[in-house]
């Protein structure tokens, strides 16, 4: 399976993966097969459409991300997505997968040690309850997107981003909703005609003025 996640990675017009990442991502996935039967970790169950839906637009948004990213919240982590391949893309980066429910947080802290992911932790809890903050927050197919958002905003540090995978057709309302980022252009994500990569970065606003929050 592992010339054919490079061969994906190839075909989608990405920058290659060492072979050492590749394993990785191999591993990954025979993880979630054997985990998913039990926890329902992603509705897709081919090994082709994991990697074609999970992996590859995870790993598109990890080279996207801005170079001066060095801590990122996977908010609502849940299968892993998009923070694992985050991970393994960009070590340089430390991940937080944030997930509440504590099945899933299991799975997760058990791919990151069979994978030896070491700039990645777990976050077993309501993001609510976290007081961190990051770089970055990614957002992926997370219940209830503009409520997530809402939360998630507060854990951005000054002039962090935003990293939001959502639908053509929910983008407007978001770039309106958060105002006080700067919205770069949608990406499309690889193969989709309706999903897109969004990247915003908090604005810093002068001092002794006042920032509103959404």
């Amino acid at each position: 399976m592992t010339a054919e996640i490079e061969a994906a990675v190839t075909a989608a017009g990405l920058q290659p993966l060492s072979s050492q990442v590749a394993s990785s991502f191999q591993s990954y996935l025979e993880l979630l097969l054997k985990w998913n039967a039990r926890l329902n970790l992603t509705a897709i169950r081919d090994p082709e459409e994991i990697l074609h839906r999970h992996f590859i637009e995870c790993i598109f948004a990890a080279q996207q991300l801005p170079e001066n990213i060095h801590t990122l919240l996977d908010f609502g982590s849940g299968g892993g997505f998009p923070g694992i391949p985050i991970a393994l893309c960009r070590p340089e980066i430390q991940v937080t997968l944030g997930e509440s429910q504590a099945k899933k947080a299991t799975f997760l802290r058990e791919s990151l040690r069979t994978l030896g992911v070491s700039n990645a932790t777990v976050h077993n809890g309501r993001i609510e309850d976290l007081e961190q903050t990051f770089d970055a927050v990614a957002l992926r197919a997370v219940d209830k997107m503009l409520e997530a958002c809402r939360i998630a905003v507060r854990n951005i540090g000054s002039g962090g981003y935003f990293a939001l995978f959502i639908t053509e057709n929910t983008s407007h309302a978001l770039t309106a909703e958060f105002h006080q980022f700067s919205w770069q252009e949608p990406l499309r994500l690889p193969a989709s005609s309706q999903r897109l990569l969004m990247l915003g970065q908090l604005i810093d606003v002068p001092r002794g003025t006042k920032q509103i929050l959404a």
